[in-house]
């Protein structure tokens, strides 16, 4: 280990302008436009991961974007781990709130700025890193197997398929994911449950065209006034949200579990302080904490109907539209919540415009164990290069796939993140830390050596 940690100072400054180098392919899923770059993307990584030590690596295509599979077997009878990370980034918009360009990586105050940064090409690439340096030192303890996709901004869906059909090729002892965050740099902690999703998309329409809104204003449905009463229903007063059987099977958990979720170290002033707001909102009788790890929620992602251009125009659309996404918890099933969405907006709107409601996609809530193998071997590998032994941590954020792997190929994942709050994925300016990406790196050999000596 000493080899690795010298290869590691060694090659710092190299790893951090290679890692430039992914950052400036501007892989947006989401966006049609990008296709090109998805490919070059992932051709980018193969030959990447072949250059840091795998034995074979290869681009495989997909009804959508292509997966990146490589592979290091260092022995049949050594452990299999199969490192699980995504290439594709969010949009960037709004564009002009970025500080810096979002596709030309900088270093400022000792933070990398730019889309992907963290989520997940920084992540995804402490690996490769950490993956490097022990091929190069000849450590690597255990078989490396790496799975990297261009779909988890938009749901993974090539991705369920690509399990089914490659189970043999992905078999592995467990799934090794870094696409999560920690509590703090000062006190570490290895993500054991994410929320579930259900993310869907409502269209309301009225007139069949723009109308004027001083002849027709207070006698038509406006499309746009409609769907903002519906939306604002979904919730009341109380942070609850107001669909029928939306909390069937969600699992009130003890007073006593409470405290211990509640232990972890937060400050609300902090968090107020950090986002720039007067005061926080959710479900009456549950700290911020425990609205964002072990209850459900419901947003709007995105909201847009008549005319938003520059200046005025005085009218009442036709259509509005928004999209709207439920975070979900232990034993909530995304299917049966897109079917409870739908029918309950369809009841609710009124009969002076239609509506229609499409599930875009969606993934169940995932329970990591903590006494499987690969926790404990995490655990002390964190404990190792943190100086402290990190707590169990419930993410309010969500990765579908993560649950369709252990249905698909049978394997538990281990997520163990290095990203913070402060990073400001999915938003303008996504920033990584120096210190994170280095910490990941110096890590991961230390999970390898545990978990292969693990019994």
């Amino acid at each position: 280990m000493d080899q690795v940690k010298q290869y590691i100072e060694a090659n710092r400054e190299r790893f951090v302008n290679e890692l430039f180098d992914l950052l400036r392919i501007p892989s947006i899923s989401a966006q049609s436009e990008h296709k090109p770059d998805m490919q070059r993307c992932a051709e980018h990584l193969a030959a990447a991961l072949v250059k840091a030590g795998a034995d074979r690596a290869e681009v495989m295509p997909t009804e959508g974007n292509p997966v990146v599979y490589a592979e290091k077997i260092v022995s049949p009878k050594a452990k299999t781990v199969l490192v699980y990370g995504h290439y594709d980034v969010m949009p960037v918009d709004p564009r002009d709130e970025w500080r810096t360009d979002p596709f030309e990586p900088v270093v400022i105050d000792g933070r990398i700025w730019g889309r992907g940064a963290d989520d997940d090409k920084g992540q995804l690439w402490m690996h490769a890193k950490a993956f490097e340096a022990m091929c190069a030192t000849g450590t690597l303890p255990c078989n490396v197997k790496f799975m990297l996709e261009g779909e988890e901004e938009i749901g993974s869906q090539s991705l369920y398929d690509f399990c089914r059909r490659n189970k043999r090729l992905l078999k592995a002892d467990i799934i090794l994911v870094s696409d999560t965050s920690m509590i703090s740099m000062q006190t570490p902690s290895i993500t054991c449950g994410l929320r579930g999703l259900a993310y869907m998309e409502v269209e309301v329409t009225g007139p069949d065209k723009d109308l004027h809104s001083g002849l027709f204003g207070g006698a038509v449905a406006n499309p746009a006034n409609v769907l903002a009463r519906l939306v604002a229903s979904l919730i009341d007063e109380n942070g609850h949200v107001t669909i029928p059987g939306f909390y069937d099977d969600v699992r009130e958990l003890t007073a006593a579990e409470r405290r211990a979720f509640n232990r972890a170290p937060f400050s609300l002033a902090a968090y107020k302080r950090s986002l720039a707001i007067g005061d926080v909102e959710g479900e009456a009788g549950y700290t911020t904490i425990e609205r964002t790890g072990i209850r459900p929620s419901l947003d709007v992602n995105g909201i847009w109907g008549g005319y938003i251009g520059e200046g005025t125009k005085t009218v009442i659309p036709s259509k509005a539209s928004a999209k709207i996404s439920m975070r979900l918890v232990p034993n909530q099933d995304y299917r049966k919540i897109s079917k409870l969405f739908e029918r309950h907006f369809r009841a609710i709107a009124p009969r002076s415009v239609k509506v229609k409601v499409r599930a875009l996609h969606g993934g169940m809530p995932y329970v990591a164990p903590t006494d499987m193998p690969a926790y404990k071997a995490a655990e002390k590998a964190v404990a190792r290069t943190f100086g402290k032994k990190p707590l169990p941590f419930y993410s309010g954020g969500s990765i579908p796939i993560i649950s369709g792997f252990e249905s698909i190929l049978g394997i538990k994942s281990l997520l163990i993140g290095f990203g913070l709050a402060e990073d400001a994925i999915h938003s303008p300016n996504e920033s990584f830390g120096l210190e994170q990406f280095y910490r990941g790196v110096e890590t991961i050999p230390w999970f390898y050596k545990y978990f292969a000596e693990s019994k």
